[in-house]
């Protein structure tokens, strides 16, 4: 494989060009590739847009207002224009942790308008399993959801496009959840598409959603399909993988590149020729290994392009290059069939996102201190306790909650005003509270598992007035200086019990947080969504505070 100077990054095998009586009597032919990873149910562009390097300056970064569905659309059909060969693929996490819109309706909007847009293949995310495997298989074939029916302006009939799993099997058949590929073929060559979701993904849903499934190694997976494939003709072999990395250039760049994809990529077989990815919600165009391998950022503000040349002879892959492009709002018009969609869903949906929550003095952010710690990850466990300490409620003395469930910032309009629609977004998942009883010795074990992987540790966003300090650098198992817990100025005691309020996925051990399925007396509480809502309109406006209950030694 030899790597050109393409600025957009481009490869070629050499044996390709081996034989120059070959190239003047068999024209290659083309194939475009168009991709998207992470969507998450954008269906309107993101608060934020895209951040990129300022092309004015190019020492800071700049926002683009990109994203939507109906500027996608547009973009997908220009970039479909003049190619007699495409398709469109995604590389998972299509629906879960979405906006309003998408999640009132169990995400059928998206699957809908992602099939309007021609999507064709997706491998599955961590979050399609995020309503477990019984649900995904409903937003495939379609039909009303189980316990809330029918709740869309029509009949939902299930994806236009396949979904892919090559490494999700069912423990007790020893099937795949889906199909593990798909081979399309172009002009006589047949191409592999091969869909999967990350190794670790029991780790990032929940236990329950993960009952009766098997994640696989990803690269074993893959490696494990070549003679397959290579067995009904296929040479040119495309990876779907919902995994990623951060690299540290722009969105069309890839310089130090590091994170699982590296390592995944270096062990696939050397028949596999493109590696579509995601996951880490990054942009790049990268050569890892002498391979292509790309991510279209997140929340639809990326259209990946990948244009390959395929041998007849050989029927493999002997180019490929890739073009990341923003969905610029300001570039694309909106698509009139995505527009009327969404504005069948809206009509719904409007009354309830509309709603007046409150307001806030300043935009509320979820990115987190040196200490874990965010300013909206504060507010959201303040109103977790608020909903749940009255003894009616749970008498919870203290409310934790996972960083992963914090999605977006609430952002300040001029005016301050937050509607239900905004706090929806950054709590999307709509888990219902749960009071717990532990003992000070369960809290600080559980405060422990934070660090269960040191490289990327989960910092229990926490109420007020329980504090407590750790030190990185020790142990595992001692990180927690357990005389540095409280509670409103008092020691945690070992022995003492505790009402502890947490969201359901975390009750049943998501993320990790075992310790907490040795709570006792449990009691169910609201949706998380409606506690912080009833915490907005009683505390409007709301500021940040000083972010100042947990404390990092070293």
């Amino acid at each position: 494989m030899k790597v050109s100077h393409s600025p957009i990054f481009a490869f070629a095998m050499l044996t390709a060009l081996a034989s120059p009586a070959h190239a003047q009597s068999t024209a290659p032919i083309d194939l475009r590739i168009l991709a998207i990873n992470d969507f998450h149910g954008y269906l309107r562009p993101p608060p934020g847009g895209i951040r990129i390097t300022d092309p004015e300056d190019k020492t800071k970064k700049t926002f683009v207002a990109a994203g939507g569905a109906e500027h996608m659309a547009t973009l997908v059909k220009q970039l479909r224009d003049g190619h007699n060969n495409t398709i469109f693929v995604a590389a998972g996490d299509l629906i879960g942790a979405s906006p309003f819109l998408s999640a009132m309706f169990h995400d059928e909007p998206t699957i809908e308008a992602l099939s309007l847009m021609g999507l064709d293949i997706s491998a599955v995310g961590n979050h399609e399993f995020d309503e477990g495997r019984a649900e995904l298989l409903r937003m495939q074939n379609g039909g009303c959801h189980p316990v809330d029916k029918c709740l869309g302006p029509h009949p939902f009939t299930g994806a236009k496009f396949r979904y892919l799993a090559a490494s999700t099997f069912e423990k007790a058949t020893g099937k795949t959840v889906f199909p593990a590929y798909d081979i399309r073929t172009f002009d006589g060559i047949p191409v592999a598409f091969i869909g999967l979701t990350l190794k670790g993904t029991p780790n990032v849903i929940s236990p329950e959603s993960a009952a009766g499934l098997e994640f696989r190694d990803e690269a074993e997976t893959v490696n494990a399909l070549i003679p397959e494939l290579k067995a009904r003709g296929v040479e040119a072999i495309v990876v779907l993988i919902h995994e990623g990395g951060t690299p540290i250039g722009d969105y069309n760049e890839c310089p130090g590149i590091s994170g699982p994809i590296v390592d995944i990529v270096k062990k696939l077989d050397r028949a596999v020729d493109i590696v579509v990815s995601g996951h880490t919600h990054q942009a790049y165009v990268c050569e890892i290994d002498g391979r292509l391998v790309t991510s279209g950022d997140k929340y639809g503000t990326i259209v990946t392009a990948i244009d390959l040349k395929l041998d007849p002879v050989s029927r493999d892959i002997i180019s490929a290059r890739a073009d990341n492009t923003i969905v610029r709002i300001d570039s694309f018009a909106r698509n009139p069939e995505q527009t009327a969609l969404i504005e069948s869903y809206d009509k719904v949906a409007a009354p309830i996102a509309n709603r007046a929550a409150g307001s806030v003095t300043e935009t509320l952010s979820r990115t987190p201190l040196r200490t874990g710690e965010s300013p909206l990850g504060d507010i959201i466990a303040d109103a977790q306790l608020a909903a749940t300490s009255s003894a009616a409620t749970g008498g919870a003395v203290i409310a934790f909650t996972n960083p992963g469930g914090v999605r977006v910032d609430i952002t300040r309009r001029d005016d301050g005003a937050v509607t239900y629609a905004d706090l929806f977004a950054s709590q999307p998942f709509r888990n219902q509270l749960v009071t717990l009883t532990l003992t000070g010795k369960q809290i600080k074990d559980m405060l422990e598992q934070q660090f269960l992987d040191p490289k990327r540790p989960r910092i229990l966003q926490v109420s007020k007035g329980f504090n407590y300090a750790f030190d990185y650098t020790r142990p595992d198992g001692e990180r927690i200086l357990a005389d540095r817990m409280s509670l409103n100025g008092a020691p945690i005691e070992a022995a003492a019990s505790y009402r502890v309020t947490v969201n359901n996925f975390l009750a049943v051990g998501g993320d990790g947080f075992t310790v907490l399925t040795q709570g006792t007396a449990p009691q169910i509480g609201v949706y998380d969504v409606d506690a912080l809502n009833s915490y907005f309109l009683a505390n409007s406006p709301v500021a940040p505070g000083p972010a100042n209950r947990i404390v990092r030694i070293n």
